[in-house]
């Protein structure tokens, strides 16, 4: 996993340019923050990483530093734990991405972990949404990006009961 003292954040590239200002948020994410509205660091994140589908050189270098502090405590996580890494990958094999080399075996290394971290996360109680994004999850890291995606829109109950209204309907 590269270092976030690493020199390297500073030619790694996100939506807005450099990734310097990356490590300063991962850290932030130690302390397991929510997600909600704009809350700090995960809206940056979000802004500067996975930016309306696109993903970056830092996203991939940014992933295994996440999945590190979800695996801190995945059954209090919040759903963006999950979720984030999903969908650099949905976004990395929609888009045709390449993973630096330097920080390839991390990246992929990390996304391994995710089907054994939403196990351990099922001890808690969980809302439609962070049922989306641990499905999601282990789609993306068991290599069915589509179904990660689907998983995602289906994020509420309501919009699965119209999809299967829909299925039985044709």
């Amino acid at each position: 996993m590269l270092s976030l003292n690493s020199g390297r954040w500073s030619e790694l590239q996100h939506a807005y340019g450099s990734a310097k200002d990356i490590p300063a948020l991962l850290r932030g994410l130690l302390a397991l923050p929510k997600s909600e509205g704009k809350a700090e660091p995960w809206f940056t994140l979000w802004s500067a990483l996975a930016h309306q589908g696109n993903v970056y050189s830092a996203s991939f270098a940014a992933v295994p530093h996440v999945i590190e502090a979800l695996a801190a405590a995945p059954e209090r996580a919040d759903p963006s734990f999950f979720q984030f890494p999903a969908w650099v990958e949905v976004c990395r094999i929609k888009r045709g991405v390449e993973v630096p080399e330097d920080v390839r075996a991390s990246y992929f290394s990390s996304l391994a972990r995710l089907p054994s971290l939403v196990a351990t996360a099922s001890s808690a109680q969980w809302t439609p949404e962070f049922l989306a994004c641990a499905l999601a999850a282990i789609a993306a890291a068991k290599g069915q990006p589509a179904v990660a995606e689907a998983v995602l829109e289906f994020a509420s109950p309501e919009m699965a009961e119209e999809f299967i209204e829909w299925v039985e309907n044709q």
